[in-house]
């Protein structure tokens, strides 16, 4: 059986990670299944859940919350907005941007596409693992990074790479690579990466 819905503990919360491609039917029905595992956290604090993942509609968002607050007292929030756009990209960064001349690309990314541009890029959509974006200067998207994004890929240092959330396991900016492990992926959640003045790559 698939599964849609993970669990795992972080030090202030508990986190629903819902897959991607995961249809309303199955965040519902393997919710309701998996409400044992969750009451099993709350025997003496009400710890707070949060919903991560998965891009939900207002519906889902709704139907989740009654089902889980139906059966236990406990404060639900949901990380992910209702829809793709500039607006999931939330945070205010420190560092500024620098504009270029840049390439808009509509729709996703899928495994083996690549994009290259002699500027900056914008993917309105998924980079999906397996999938490529390499860019002279700043890269965007507006959706899930899971493929290899490859920033100042001539040397700029003070390129960027923003999106929705990434979920990559490598992130590259001109000469400098940052490699995650599956664990950092699955309980650290940033939309943004830069060289910082140590000359690696931070995230937010």
């Amino acid at each position: 059986m698939t599964r849609n819905i993970n669990i795992f503990l972080r030090q202030d919360n508990i986190v629903l990670r819902i897959k991607e491609d995961a249809t309303t039917r199955d965040i519902i029905t393997e919710l309701q299944e998996k409400l044992p595992e969750l009451k099993k956290f709350y025997k003496e604090e009400k710890t707070p859940i949060l919903v991560t993942g998965k891009i939900l509609k207002r519906a889902e968002i709704d139907d989740i919350q009654d089902l889980i607050q139906r059966e236990m007292k406990v404060k639900v929030d949901f990380e992910s907005p209702k829809s793709l756009g500039l607006h999931g990209i939330k945070k205010t960064f420190r560092k500024e941007i620098e504009t270029s001349e840049t390439k808009y690309y509509k729709g996703s990314l899928r495994s083996g596409q690549r994009i290259e541009f002699e500027g900056s890029v914008v993917i309105l959509g998924d980079v999906n693992d397996g999938a490529e974006v390499i860019a002279e200067d700043n890269i965007v998207i507006l959706g899930i990074l899971r493929g290899m994004a490859h920033a100042g890929a001539k040397g700029n240092e003070k390129a960027i790479v923003a999106a929705h959330a990434i979920e990559a396991p490598q992130i590259r900016i001109a000469s400098v690579i940052k490699e995650r492990t599956r664990e950092e992926i699955d309980t650290e959640r940033y939309s943004y990466a830069y060289i910082n003045d140590e000359e690696v790559i931070e995230m937010e």
